[in-house]
């Protein structure tokens, strides 16, 4: 195909939205990097239109078939689905920038034959010492258009003579100010002396990023352009190219940063900022995809729990903030737990066991073993954990055959009063001895009295019971942590902790 036969024609009605996401594999999905790909799917998906998923794989030291892996696997995990790309074809792939050289071609001879290309064969010495001479004169440090005077012949003959060349956009000597009505932004102008004849394509034949982008969004219909303002600088640039080419230009809609708590751009110093991490993390994806859909964009000013489907349905370019959002780990996390809380018992429970069996606690299939027991156990986690991580510690003394006091509960109960703690596993052993139906009710009635019966204060009568039962100060209701455990597990590790204890 060639942009003449695929660049749409220019039109004054509306025309179908089709957006595009369009990371470079050079290393995993970062944050910034989703959020981009949910507004621009989210807003594909409200306005009835076509998300796409390119691939700008033009780094070929840094871009590996691991990276786009990742990407895309990272997507998936999202939730984010796209109508053309990788995996799901379209018609106006490819969706590589390394499958697309023939389209970049093409382009490049429609700019020669518009009159908006020629060959610059000034060389890398040469530019440095044009790049010297402009900044003493306080000027621009741009290229100054030394080769745009060359006739075709003889750029053609230094050309064929092997002489090193590169391709440059001829920027009309009269073009005035470069000017675009942002989405989020408004009214952005650039001075038409804000940008020089920049390089199309370098001497080995490979497109820089502002001629292929723009050429690929051209190409492919892209209607809105949606992506971090870090290529605002970027967007005169492209505009030029495609009135170059006669091709419509699209809505340019750049989001702001995301900053770290502290102010400053998200970076590895403030933590985890690729996804798949927060997936390792134990963050849900919906929880993390409303997250990141928050940073920037709002539905009215109050609603914080927002899932996909009002995502797309809901979203607008014209909620979109202009000022950075700060990530605040701690309001993920809090969101992670609300996800975690809402969700239907079964499901939570199902979810619980593929961690738990991930940690070798339980074999994969435990729950279509006993799904009333786990159904019994979902409610009292779920309202514990606010991650996915949380699940394991919280619930391990239930999967273990035996259980070991930890630091602070050997200090704050086994040693701050050992003749206490004997009195209490006691009688607490000789109360659950005594119970004949295992259950909350009945274990309950059975220790109803166990204060009055050590003469101490509740806290202080139970706790013993509680270190013996899960080895810890905290941890899940004493009486349904006792059900689940059973009566022979329960009994056998109070007399293990009262066997482990000194005498009297």
């Amino acid at each position: 195909m060639t942009p003449t036969d695929v660049l749409p024609a220019k039109s004054d009605g509306a025309r179908p939205v089709r957006v595009r996401f369009a990371p470079s594999p050079t290393g995993s999905l970062h944050l910034g990097g989703a959020r981009t790909a949910i507004y621009n799917w989210a807003f594909a998906r409200a306005c009835s239109g076509s998300f796409i998923l390119r691939i700008d794989d033009t780094d070929p030291e840094r871009s590996t078939p691991e990276n786009i892996a990742q990407i895309i696997s990272a997507l998936q995990w999202l939730g984010i689905d796209w109508d053309e790309g990788p995996v799901a074809g379209g018609d106006y792939g490819p969706y590589f920038q390394t499958e697309r050289a023939a389209t970049y071609v093409q382009a490049l001879e429609t700019l020669r034959a518009n009159g908006w290309a020629y060959r610059c064969f000034c060389t890398p010495a040469e530019l440095a010492l044009m790049r010297e001479a402009a900044r003493a004169k306080g000027g621009s440090s741009g290229y100054d258009g030394s080769c745009r005077a060359l006739s075709e012949e003889q750029s053609q003959a230094r050309a064929d003579a092997g002489e090193p060349f590169v391709w440059r956009l001829k920027i009309p000597a009269d073009h005035g100010p470069i000017a675009f009505d942002d989405a989020v932004c408004g009214h952005t102008e650039f001075p038409e002396d804000s940008v020089d004849d920049f390089v199309l394509v370098r001497s080995d034949g490979s497109p820089t990023y502002n001629f292929a982008s723009i050429v690929d969004d051209a190409t492919m219909a892209i209607t809105h352009v949606i992506r971090g303002n870090d290529h605002v600088s970027n967007t005169p640039k492209q505009i030029l190219v495609l009135e170059g080419l006669g091709a419509q230009i699209p809505t340019f809609a750049h989001l702001s940063m995301i900053n770290g708590p502290d102010g400053k751009k998200l970076s590895k110093r403030h933590g985890s900022t690729g996804v798949e991490e927060y997936a390792d993390k134990g963050y849900l994806p919906e929880a993390l995809m409303n997250y990141l859909a928050l940073l920037g964009w709002s539905l009215d000013g109050e609603t914080t729990l927002i899932d996909a489907d009002t995502l797309k349905t809901r979203f607008s370019l014209e909620h979109v903030a202009k000022r950075p959002a700060n990530f605040d780990f701690a309001k993920l996390t809090w969101m992670n737990g609300e996800y975690l809380r809402a969700m239907e018992t079964d499901q939570f429970a199902q979810l619980m066991v593929e961690r738990l069996a991930r940690e070798g606690l339980c074999p994969p299939d435990d729950f279509a073993r006993r799904p009333d027991w786990y159904q019994a156990l979902a409610p009292m986690v779920s309202e514990r954990a606010k991650l996915l991580t949380d699940i394991a510690p919280i619930t391990r003394f239930l999967f273990v055959d035996v259980v070991k006091p930890d630091e602070t509960a050997r200090a704050k109960v086994l040693d701050k009063d050992p003749e206490l703690v004997q009195r209490a596993l006691r009688a607490t052993l000789e109360a659950l001895e005594a119970v004949e139906i295992w259950d909350v009710a009945h274990i309950e009635a059975a220790m109803a009295d166990l204060p009055d019966v050590v003469d101490a204060k509740p806290r202080l009568a139970y706790q013993p019971l509680r270190v013996a039962i899960a080895g810890s100060t905290v941890s899940l209701p004493l009486n349904e942590s006792m059900e689940l455990l059973g009566r022979e597990k329960t009994l056998a590790r109070i007399r293990t902790l009262l066997q482990t204890m000194p005498e009297a």
